[in-house]
């Protein structure tokens, strides 16, 4: 029996092929840039390897030709958000357990997700679609004020994120938008970081721009498993971000340890907001503000967390959580969601490092001192030597992240941080070539 992957997560690729391995099938990844997982298919092999096939995974006809190819094909993986409805859609067609394509349909839309959510009462504020043009700064400060947040409504990777604090500043960033606006789809190579997105593509919104009021709190994420509408948390991992007006993702750590009271508290409503918005199965990764009045949402993304969140996970929980992901495929009850869930492992931090300016990639320097950092400190790169870089201010911009170990997550994230300091990329630019 085989299982396939329609794209996935950069990293996660040996872990999921061992899963599906120990459950007694072919691993096989369907895919339109296998470079992306140069990392993962170099360390992934032997008994465990991982089956690709290079195929347009933008083509619905070509990758439903290519799963018919297979022999025996049990069940359909999807872990990426631009590649989610055509896999619930396949796996629909194809008679293959798998969620609600509608659902999934809904998960993709952020603006629809807010809305919903307000509607019932799980959400303060709503999402207002808006014209890309300066001019609808007036639409912004009467239906949701400032600050605000402007974003598109199937945006992956922190990509076309703006938070505006006063009024020129929406100006200027509607006007940003608007000149992205016609710079074609928006959707190209997978994400090497996140839930994959534009790596290389090229301008335009991928969806409508709407607006948000801005949560002031810090940022988390709820990492969460789900069966027949009763979701078990796993887990809740911080996040930090840059200050940049379009922000990204720096760094991460996992578990956070909040009081008991309010870990509680979390996983009853983020039990309620998937089940409103019609998540119903496997693994959910809901990014959220804790705000003075509780958590909200910021957004949902129906697979197991991006980066290195699902590392953290297996590693913190001492077991491989992408055996859950393959009970999923396979239509059922994952273990997981009933076995004892007990920290045994040590808690893990990670830092994203970017590169400072668009470039050429040649390498990193500090490198080689990194084993002199405690945490059982680890590199994973996401680049290669070679590699154009032509975005430095979102997740795209990212070569690499440094992983560390500790007893806590935030000395976990104190080892990750003061090691990736010593990490550069060093870039080949048009005024050094």
């Amino acid at each position: 029996m085989t299982i396939a992957a329609l794209e996935a997560l950069s990293f996660g690729l040996g872990r999921t092929a061992r899963a599906a391995h120990a459950s007694g099938h072919r691993f096989v990844l369907l895919t339109g840039d296998r470079s992306v997982y140069r990392h993962e298919l170099a360390t992934a092999h032997g008994a465990y390897g991982v089956d690709v096939i290079d195929v347009d995974t933008f083509d619905p006809d070509a990758v439903r030709d290519a799963l018919a190819r297979l022999p025996d094909l049990a069940g359909l993986i999807n872990t990426t958000d631009t590649w989610s409805v055509p896999a619930a859609d396949l796996a629909q067609e194809l008679g293959l357990p798998g969620p609600d394509p509608e659902a999934v349909k809904l998960l993709r839309d952020k603006a629809r997700v807010r809305r919903t959510l307000h509607r019932a009462g799980l959400s303060a504020g709503t999402a207002v679609e808006v014209e890309p043009r300066p001019d609808s700064a007036e639409l912004v400060l009467q239906a949701v004020g400032l600050p605000a947040v402007l974003k598109v409504s199937a945006g992956t990777s922190s990509r076309d994120v703006w938070i505006v604090h006063d009024y020129e500043g929406l100006r200027t960033a509607l006007g940003e938008a608007e000149g992205r606006a016609g710079g074609g789809t928006g959707v190209g190579a997978v994400d090497a970081v996140g839930g994959s997105g534009a790596v290389g593509g090229s301008g335009g919104l991928n969806g409508s721009l709407f607006a948000e009021p801005f949560l002031a709190g810090p940022l988390y994420s709820a990492e969460t498993l789900s069966w027949e509408g009763h979701t078990r948390l796993l887990g809740v991992l911080s996040r930090q971000t840059s200050r940049r007006p379009a922000v990204r993702e720096e760094a991460a750590a996992f578990p956070v340890a909040l009081p008991p009271g309010e870990l509680a508290a979390i996983e009853r409503w983020v039990g309620d907001v998937l089940a409103t918005t019609g998540h119903e199965q496997g693994f959910a990764h809901v990014e959220f503000v804790l705000t003075r009045r509780g958590p909200e949402l910021v957004e949902i993304n129906r697979r197991i967390g991006g980066a290195l969140v699902a590392e953290a996970m297996c590693r913190t929980l001492d077991v491989n959580v992408y055996e859950a992901l393959v009970d999923v495929t396979l239509g059922r009850r994952p273990r997981l969601l009933d076995a004892p869930l007990r920290p045994t492992g040590p808690a893990v931090a990670f830092v994203l490092v970017y590169a400072d300016e668009p470039g050429v990639l040649e390498g990193w320097s500090g490198l080689e001192g990194l084993n002199a950092f405690p945490g059982e400190v680890s590199w994973y790169p996401v680049r290669a030597p070679g590699d154009s870089v032509r975005h430095v201010g979102d997740q795209r911009g990212c070569t690499g992240m440094v992983l560390a170990e500790a007893p806590t997550a935030e000395l976990a994230q104190h080892r990750a941080w003061s090691a990736a300091t010593t990490v550069r990329p060093v870039m080949k630019t048009a005024e050094r070539g």
